[in-house]
């Protein structure tokens, strides 16, 4: 019986590209202030690049714009977009999934990697900590302990008092998210969002989650699967539960 759901952040309960848009503007702010430029295309023009190579944007749209700048000065822009207040919002498919799993008292969390200054703003921002049961940022672990790592979901389990064969972890990475959790026979889920950053990886069998889904609302469907075969339920309530179409 499932106990727990744990969730990635980024490209799973929200966009990372919305996020990263969001950095771009208040970095776009800083730089068309200190040189006397227009927002507007300073903002397009760091958003254009980015499209091209993820690879030292600011560096580049500094460049671009004919501007001396120093190492320390880069660092400073790295600094405002980690620690900028985030435009951010759930997928749309999240406040109903996180209700129902409350509502059938299924404990939820969240593990996630990145800068920890960027992940608590995210955090934050969404008020995660007065929805969610448990949120570790492997961060501030330390580095060693970001995923694939194992540490996070062993913390998890402890925390929420559940073992790994209670628990479901969805994610979108599979580089990373699954292989930590498949080894500890946590019950993995890959969420295939539109526009998602990472994207085509082909990666090892024990990388790979366990089921993929276009959306995370999927797993009402099979926590309900589950139910019905724990509770060896008639024909004509299991059409009534498994009605999430």
């Amino acid at each position: 019986m499932i106990k727990a759901v744990i969730f990635d952040l980024d490209d799973t309960l929200i966009s990372e590209s919305e996020y990263i848009k969001s950095g771009f503007e208040s970095v776009s702010k800083e730089i068309s202030n200190k040189y006397n430029l227009d927002y507007k295309d300073v903002v397009k023009k760091t958003n254009d690049l980015f499209s091209h190579s993820s690879k030292n944007v600011f560096n580049r749209v500094l460049q671009f714009f004919n501007i001396n700048y120093s190492h320390d000065y880069i660092l400073y822009l790295i600094e405002i977009y980690r620690n900028h207040d985030p435009k951010i919002k759930f997928f749309d498919d999240v406040i109903d999934t996180i209700n129902y799993l409350k509502d059938i008292n299924v404990k939820i969390g969240i593990i996630t990697d990145g800068y920890k200054e960027s992940q608590r703003k995210k955090i934050q921002a969404l008020k995660c900590n007065d929805i969610f049961d448990k949120i570790i940022i492997t961060d501030e672990l330390g580095r060693e302990f970001w995923k694939p790592n194992k540490k996070s979901y062993e913390i998890m389990a402890s925390e929420l008092n559940t073992l790994f064969s209670e628990m479901i972890y969805i994610g979108d990475n599979e580089e990373k998210d699954f292989k930590g959790a498949n080894e500890l026979g946590i019950l993995t889920f890959k969420v295939e969002r539109e526009n998602r950053i990472y994207t085509n990886i082909n990666v090892d069998e024990s990388f790979q989650a366990k089921f993929k889904v276009k959306d995370i609302k999927s797993i009402m469907q099979y926590i309900d699967n589950n139910l019905i075969k724990s509770r060896g339920v008639n024909e004509n309530e299991e059409n009534f539960i498994c009605n999430y179409s």
